[in-house]
């Protein structure tokens, strides 16, 4: 009896260490199986891999899932073709820039962000609202996060303006105008030397067409959004916005300053034969290596109401890949689509978003979240080295009062963008009818009806 009682007990221990055992070992192996690795490749245009590099070892520190971060630049002028062929073989990158007028033509081609990563409210709260009008979905949904938004500012030299007694820039368009008919100088031969201001012409003025962009919005026209894609404005509108814009290479108009003869307009502004043109931020290091000696400030562009002011933005956002064929690190712990845009959602959220000195990084396979401590403001150190105006609000206030982007960061906080399925396409548009215009084979009033109908086909 005693032996059979002492084989129960000791049959009872084994049972209850048994039942401790297993759940720690079961416990051990959900453990490890939520370890992985993942590379993550980057696409882009304009930044090296040094506007980069610290960001990337901050980032590596704080996310233990991370093997390497790769980034790859691309020359401008082909950069859209490599990613659309790369997309289509399934090798594309993790995360590739696009610039907000493509996101119509790769929205049902990117990953929106996992929820549990961002949500629309803190969004909106960390950058300019262009931003959110380009790329947040019909419900929701986030498609892109910036490092950088650009609008237009007025570029002028300071001594022609001098010359000419006139001791602040324009502030609005019908002080631009005044302006520049008093440094504008046409010699016995008709020819232009000095000119006031680069505007009336499509193809020798840099980015022209979203001049004529700007002037729609100041104007108040109504220009297509995605849940209205069809262009409705109003023709008074169109037709007055193609008046004042062409008037300025007409040679019988008072307002002549330009014509399609003169040099491109960067060109121009840094031989110093032209007073004032309208421009990004991108071209203030073109300048400065072109003629370093060139006494040139940058303003507000100017507006037609002060009391609402309006400006335009032409900028490029991170998107990530919806489908990759993913490079498996370790077989024995694989790594899903899920995981892969998960990762590279997180990556972007550590690069764009302000921290608070620390992280929280998620296994996107547990969910489970752990704080690691951050020393660096990654979207401010890529500032810094680039010199570009921020998309970011806490950093577009800071950026307010510098000399060079200040007005490119005061513009952002007031720019508009409108929905392109194609805008390669609508630019030639438009480019199309302001050179009909100039050779004066259309009126305005009937270019713009022309210009209505083109472009609701490309956007049907």
């Amino acid at each position: 009896m005693i032996k059979n009682k002492n084989k129960f007990i000791k049959t009872t221990v084994w049972l209850v260490v048994f039942s401790m055992i297993v759940p720690f070992f079961s416990g051990c192996s959900e453990r490890s199986s939520n370890k992985y690795k993942i590379d993550l490749e980057i696409w882009g245009v304009f930044d090296d891999n040094s506007d980069f590099g610290e960001i990337v070892n901050a980032y590596r520190e704080a996310n233990p899932f991370i093997n390497k971060i790769v980034y790859k630049k691309f020359p401008v002028d082909s950069y859209k073709s490599e990613i659309i062929d790369a997309l289509a073989s399934g090798n594309g990158p993790d995360i590739f820039l696009v610039n907000n007028a493509w996101m119509p033509y790769y929205e049902d081609k990117v990953a929106p962000a996992p929820n549990y990563i961002l949500n629309e409210q803190s969004f909106r709260k960390n950058f300019v609202d262009v931003v959110a009008d380009d790329f947040i979905g019909k419900s929701g949904e986030i498609y892109g996060a910036p490092l950088s938004v650009d609008s237009l500012a007025l570029y002028y030299n300071k001594d022609l303006l001098n010359a000419s007694g006139i001791t602040s820039p324009p502030a609005t368009w019908s002080e631009l105008l005044d302006d520049s008919k008093k440094i504008t100088k046409v010699n016995e031969f008709g020819d232009i030397t000095h000119s006031g201001i680069a505007l009336g012409t499509a193809y020798n003025i840099n980015r022209s067409t979203d001049i004529i962009d700007l002037l729609m919005f100041q104007q108040g026209a109504q220009m297509p959004t995605k849940n209205e894609i069809r262009f409705k404005p109003d023709y008074n509108i169109g037709e007055s916005v193609l008046a004042f814009y062409t008037q300025f290479a007409r040679s019988s108009s008072p307002a002549y300053s330009w014509n399609k003869q003169m040099h491109y307009s960067i060109d121009a502004f840094y031989e110093g034969d032209l007073a004032m043109m309208i421009n990004y931020s991108w071209h203030i290091k073109t300048i400065q290596n072109k003629n370093a000696k060139l006494n040139f400030a940058i303003a507000p562009i100017p507006q037609i109401s002060k009391e609402n002011p309006v400006n335009y933005a032409n900028y490029w956002s991170f998107v990530v890949n919806k489908n990759k064929k993913i490079k498996q690190l370790n077989e024995k712990r694989p790594i899903n689509n899920e995981v892969r845009i998960g990762e590279a959602w997180q990556f972007l959220k550590f690069l764009t978003f302000k921290n608070d000195g620390s992280f929280l990084t998620m296994n996107m396979k547990s969910k489970k979240v752990k704080k690691y401590p951050v020393s660096i403001d990654p979207a401010d150190v890529y500032l810094k080295r680039t010199g570009k105006p921020a998309a970011r609000r806490d950093l577009v206030e800071k950026q307010k009062t510098d000399p060079i982007l200040g007005a490119f960061a005061y513009g952002n906080l007031i720019a508009k963008t409108w929905y392109k399925k194609d805008s390669n396409l609508i630019e030639t548009i438009w480019a199309e009818i302001i050179d009909g215009i100039n050779n004066g084979n259309i009126t305005p009033s009937q270019a713009f009806q022309l210009v209505i109908s083109r472009i609701n086909q490309v956007n049907k």
